[in-house]
């Protein structure tokens, strides 16, 4: 993002104040949706994944490095069965999302999605338009991409499951 757009580029300003790649590096922290890809939109949230084997431990550095930001809020949840730790706050015109689970983070689903749509655009540029088109219709980004393919079902699980079937993921 470095290269990036001037959204990208801010971003990533807004990213390197707070030091969050830095500070929480030994969570291996991953960037993904959206705004890496340029098929943002205005109100998309910048969501920073986190691979959490303490939660308690990661809830603690969380609440000390961004509690006195803007809008913070931290939970702990579960998803698809899967204990979750996840925070949100604002800072810089951003939403950040910061999303932590006990899997490595490029196993996370959020981070496979991001390869598969990642592969997706290189193959059909003419894809981003239509993806942002239903974006900012209402459609998540998931959903967006799996009606532009024609894929049906749950499509968090359809779209990795076309990632396998294209040999974008294994």
């Amino acid at each position: 993002m470095e290269f990036g757009n001037n959204r990208q580029q801010k971003a990533l300003t807004a990213i390197n104040e707070l030091n969050i790649l830095n500070d929480l590096s030994r969570y291996d922290p991953i960037l993904c949706g959206t705004i890496p890809l340029q098929i943002d939109i205005e109100d998309s949230d910048l969501d920073i994944i986190f691979y959490v084997t303490n939660f308690s431990e990661f809830e603690d550095k969380v609440l000390k490095l961004y509690s006195h930001l803007s809008d913070f809020k931290l939970e702990r949840k579960r998803i698809r069965d899967e204990d979750v730790v996840k925070a949100n706050f604002n800072f810089k015109g951003f939403e950040f999302e910061m999303f932590g689970q006990n899997q490595p983070t490029h196993k996370q689903h959020a981070y496979l999605h991001m390869i598969v749509q990642a592969e997706v655009l290189k193959r059909d540029e003419s894809m981003k338009c239509k993806v942002i088109e239903l974006k900012e219709k209402g459609y998540k980004t998931e959903p967006a991409f799996c009606e532009v393919l024609g894929i049906d079902g749950d499509p968090y699980i359809g779209l990795l499951e076309y990632g396998e079937k294209k040999g974008f993921i294994n």
